[in-house]
């Protein structure tokens, strides 16, 4: 245990090569579990993966991918040496976490997989806390929203992973994640494992033993975080990123940060290298632990790294600090593939992001952004419903700081004041300078389906793709381009949510070492990832009935087999 638990020598190196650090002794573990598979004969050059990993990385627009990519050396690098899409979307408006997660292993769009917010109302629940998070089971006895039971109860749509096992029952669907939704949005339903940080410990909400190698991390992820982590040491493409800039609201100054961490900061160990490194460590563990890849029946791995997402929320996307954590990133993703090379595992990876993110306001400013702002206070949802003279009458949006998405009217009112209201709550909305769009129910609901590629829709067709009848409110608000919704700036700095290119625009890699390098530009949707996951693995039915489309041209995919 003595390599697994000596964290001391790892964090002063300011590499933070996790790998290294958690794998020895959880192998060690697991090594029983290993020996007892069979050698595999050599693969069919191109036949179907026997592993199919599938890694999304919070808050990875496709400007930071296209921004760092010359510097990329690791993980990235390999990755994106192989098929790659420069303009994938979120296709919908309400690019957060949950929703955008939905769509990468489902093909479908959120107004299908019910999954339209990070969270919602829900006035007829039975419960105090009509706020629903997408990741739980509000029915579990006194539980709420911030109190919550783990839950993949509300995604309405199978996952790869959970078609796979149809025709292969054999095969395994895992998910390990730096967040649960992150995790439950990817897995699915019954996954045989599915593991997430809760903030300080891997947790799973399955009725399984915990793996020798999940107690093994947990353990030494403890150690860690009771351990202060030095500042990084920037190498000179970060140092020249290095501009401070004070944040309105607060005070607080970001831009020239080197990801420090006090001992026991178990919110800022999940804005650094650490989190993600733990995450891919105990996906490495848990492959070589239960066997994924190591028989004749394909196995799907999911990998949620959320770092860069508080990252980019702490210090915004354009300092010094985001640049640290990416480059960070290539160099433990590169550390994880290397572990699978040395297993000679037969595996494929695909690579996307839930959204991406906008940078804080002060900085673009200062680049030359003139209309980069705070978003106006008035436009808090109990501000609005104070000022068109119904208090307490608006509810939501639950997230973004209560500024834009889904705002719902209250129910209990009759239906002609509930009328007067929504029409006044619209008026104002559409009037106040910051608001880009706002669209009742009514119009969302009668709005056709988009007939262009993503890059040319509409802010409806956007909002549309976020829409679902049972779950959506009575009015969903959009804000103007590089508004930032967040005002108190003591904690974040920046965030995500809207449906301007920016949080919309992701990249999409496919990668297998015998594919050649290709990068595409044109326009793609990350619903497209399963169908053309499908077709890999050779398993077309999977594809039918979904948004999106496999995509043609990919070296060792026929999408017409």
């Amino acid at each position: 245990m003595a390599a697994l638990l000596d964290c001391r020598v790892a964090l002063a190196m300011t590499e933070f090569r996790l790998l290294k650090l958690f794998l020895p002794a959880a192998l060690a573990l697991a090594a029983s579990a290993a020996a007892a598979t069979p050698p595999l004969m050599p693969p069919t050059p191109m036949a179907p993966p026997r592993l199919l990993i599938v890694i999304s990385v919070d808050q990875f627009s496709a400007d930071l991918f296209d921004e760092y990519r010359p510097q990329f050396t690791g993980g990235l690098a390999r990755l994106a040496s192989g098929t790659v899409f420069r303009n994938g979307y979120q296709s919908h408006a309400a690019t957060e976490t949950c929703p955008g997660h939905s769509t990468i292993l489902t093909g479908r769009r959120p107004s299908a997989t019910g999954i339209v917010g990070n969270l919602w109302i829900d006035q007829s629940a039975n419960r105090s806390d009509k706020t629903i998070y997408c990741a739980e089971d509000e029915r579990a006895p006194g539980t709420s929203a911030a109190d919550y039971k783990v839950s993949p109860v509300h995604l309405l749509v199978p996952t790869l992973g959970q078609l796979l096992k149809q025709p292969s029952p054999a095969s395994l669907n895992v998910a390990v994640a730096g967040k649960d939704r992150s995790a439950v949005m990817m897995g699915g339903h019954a996954p045989d494992q599915r593991w997430y940080w809760d903030g300080k410990r891997f947790a799973t909400d399955l009725s399984k033993p915990a793996p020798a190698s999940v107690v093994a991390i947990n353990a030494a992820a403890a150690t860690m975080l009771a351990i202060p982590r030095p500042p990084l040491v920037p190498p000179p493409v970060c140092a020249a990123k290095a501009q401070p800039v004070r944040l309105e609201g607060s005070g607080r100054v970001i831009g020239a940060g080197a990801l420090a961490r006090a001992a026991g900061d178990a919110a800022h160990f999940r804005a650094g290298p650490e989190a993600d490194g733990t995450v891919l460590a105990l996906s490495a563990a848990l492959i070589r632990e239960i066997g994924l890849g190591q028989d004749n029946a394909p196995d799907v791995l999911s990998i949620g790294l959320s770092a860069t997402d508080y990252v980019g929320h702490f210090f915004g996307t354009g300092g010094q600090e985001m640049c640290l954590q990416l480059l960070a990133l290539d160099r433990e993703l590169g550390d994880f593939l290397a572990r699978l090379d040395q297993w000679n595992l037969d595996y494929a990876v695909a690579l996307t992001a839930d959204h991406g993110g906008d940078d804080a306001p002060e900085r673009l400013r200062l680049r030359g952004i003139a209309s980069a702002a705070r978003v106006d206070p008035a436009l808090e949802t109990t501000m609005v419903a104070k000022t068109i003279g119904h208090p307490g009458a608006l509810l939501g949006p639950q997230s973004q700081g209560n500024f834009i998405g889904d705002v719902y009217v209250d129910a209990g009112l009759a239906s002609d004041e509930r009328a007067r209201l929504l029409a006044k709550a619209l008026d104002f909305y559409r009037r106040h300078p910051q608001v880009a769009a706002a669209y009742s129910r009514a119009e969302l609901s009668g709005a056709p389906a988009p007939t262009t590629t993503a890059d040319k829709w509409s802010l409806m067709d956007m909002a549309r793709a976020s829409f679902d009848p049972r779950r959506s409110g009575d009015i969903f608000v959009m804000l103007k381009p590089h508004v930032n919704p967040i005002v108190d700036t003591s904690i974040y700095a920046s965030t995500h949510g809207s449906p301007w290119p920016y949080d919309r625009r992701v990249p999409i890699i496919f990668w297998r070492p015998e594919m050649d390098a290709a990068t595409r530009e044109e326009p793609v949707e990350t619903v497209d990832i399963m169908p053309t996951l499908a077709a890999m693995l050779r398993l077309p039915n999977a594809a039918s009935g979904i948004d999106g489309k496999c995509l043609h041209g990919i070296q060792g995919i026929d999408c017409d087999r």
